[in-house]
């Protein structure tokens, strides 16, 4: 087996393009040697103390657990043709005394289910530690900017005012559910325990048969050892409806940054031109247009996270599939769904972390949107006012819709909007107000509600769950 890795042979994006260094160290090949290695040692130290193995060969195991050698491991699965066992053989080469003793009573998923679980806790680990930052960063953004008015857009139609501030808090809400799910999740993981090859422990009893221990305790000691909660049953494998619910509480974390992302693409259009990006010195938005400041982050971000989006497909396929005590049908798929799951929402927190970051707010655009496309929403008060003041609803709704449909013809030729005018001018609005009240009322920066107060309670409310 060829231990020829360079960019001359293929090598996937989240080896080097996508992903942090630690999230590559979790999901690395090394990595979870390690974790085997440490596994075989928790066994040992368990088998140990109920006689079965001496203390010299725990201690042989245990000096050698991180001298990982995937050349020869790789050299040895020419021949062996099984990974994990090409591991057994490799660590026993190094471990004269206790390499006799490696994966005693074991069946491989005892030991790798165990520690993809590990690996997963970990990488969710990660992923929430990252995601508290970012929310505390988009915290800062509701709270900065939580009365600054800006056009709200409903059916990507211009709709009513609503504050900046209040638009972060939508999603900020959806980061705070995802923030709840992973860290429920997370304690809730389980591994597989050590119940043998169908989950009936039927090898442990006859390893520990005449000991003083029993299956059971072997299984609480060694999973004590390492850390981990064991499911209470399995077959040879740990139910893969975990795997299912891991991948899909990550895809949620990825649809959240997924839609902040292409809202900030709409925003940074240049007929918008409201928020931007950050866009460096020396970046180059386009090879034939120099002039392009195109959106590069959010778009990878919403790039790699609609390939993140049908992994947890893949994982229900598994679950559902691992028919009777189990299948291998899910084996080959995991090595890449999983490792390639985290590496992606990793990537996308990393560069959902520098838009919210480097996030630039055009006020000139955003009060020219105001301007023009503020007052239809603003007609709504002056319609409320004139009914309160005796006026028919629906024969003023209607002369507000006839001259909202002038004003838009007048936009469309490029005028200014001549909307205020109209309605101060129109009699049928003058009996119940006059110019003067008309042209306050339609002051759309003062049609807000109550956004601002809603945007700062949910930014305490987060700040509350995240403790800061």
């Amino acid at each position: 087996m060829a231990e020829h890795f360079d960019h001359d042979t293929y090598l996937s994006p989240y080896t080097w393009r996508y992903g942090s260094t630690e999230m590559r160290t979790i999901w690395s090949e090394a990595g979870k040697r390690r974790q085997w290695r440490r596994i075989w040692v928790a066994m040992a130290e368990a088998q140990c103390a109920a006689g079965l193995v001496r203390q010299d060969q725990v201690e042989d195991l245990r000096k050698s657990v991180d001298d990982i050698d995937i050349a020869r491991a790789h050299e040895l699965e020419e021949d062996l043709k099984h990974d994990l066992m090409a591991e057994v053989h490799t660590y026993a080469e190094k471990c004269p005394v206790g390499g006799g003793i490696i994966h005693l009573g074991a069946t491989s998923m005892d030991v790798e289910d165990n520690a993809d679980a590990l690996r997963m806790r970990q990488g969710l680990d990660l992923v929430i530690a990252k995601l508290r930052t970012l929310m505390l960063s988009f915290c800062d953004k509701v709270e900065a900017t939580a009365d600054t008015p800006s056009m709200a857009f409903t059916h990507l139609q211009p709709a009513e005012p609503t504050t900046v501030g209040y638009r972060f808090a939508q999603y900020l809400h959806d980061l705070h559910y995802d923030y709840m799910d992973l860290v429920r999740l997370r304690e809730q993981l389980r591994g597989k325990g050590f119940k043998g090859a169908v989950g009936t422990s039927a090898s442990y009893h006859s390893l520990f048969d005449g000991t003083d221990s029993t299956p059971q305790e072997f299984e609480a000691t060694v999973m004590a050892a390492i850390d981990l909660p064991a499911f209470p049953v399995a077959t040879q494998t740990y139910a893969r409806k975990q795997d299912y619910r891991v991948l899909s509480a990550v895809s949620g974390l990825g649809q959240s940054l997924y839609k902040f992302a292409f809202d900030l693409r709409l925003l940074q259009s240049p007929p918008l031109g409201e928020w931007a990006e950050p866009f460096g010195k020396k970046q180059i938005g386009s090879s034939a247009m120099p002039f392009k400041r195109n959106p590069i982050n959010a778009e990878n971000v919403d790039s790699l996270a609609r390939l993140l989006a049908t992994l947890p497909r893949v994982a229900w396929d598994n679950a559902a599939h691992s028919l009777l005590e189990r299948t291998l049908d899910d084996s080959g798929n995991r090595r890449s769904v999983l490792p390639e799951a985290f590496l992606i929402v990793d990537e996308c927190l990393r560069r959902g972390q520098r838009l919210i970051d480097g996030l630039r707010i055009d006020d000139h655009a955003r009060e020219r949107l105001l301007s023009v496309y503020g007052t239809f929403s603003a007609t709504e008060v002056v319609l409320m006012k004139c009914v309160k003041r005796g006026g028919n609803r629906q024969d003023l709704h209607e002369v507000i819709r006839e001259q909202s449909l002038t004003a838009w013809a007048a936009l469309r030729e490029g005028k200014p909007n001549p909307l205020v005018d109209l309605l101060c001018a129109d009699d049928r609005v003058l009996t119940y107000a006059s110019a003067q009240e008309i042209r306050g009322w339609l002051d759309a920066s003062d049609h807000l509600g109550d956004a601002p107060i809603r945007a700062r309670a949910l930014a305490s409310e987060v700040r509350n769950t995240l403790g800061d």
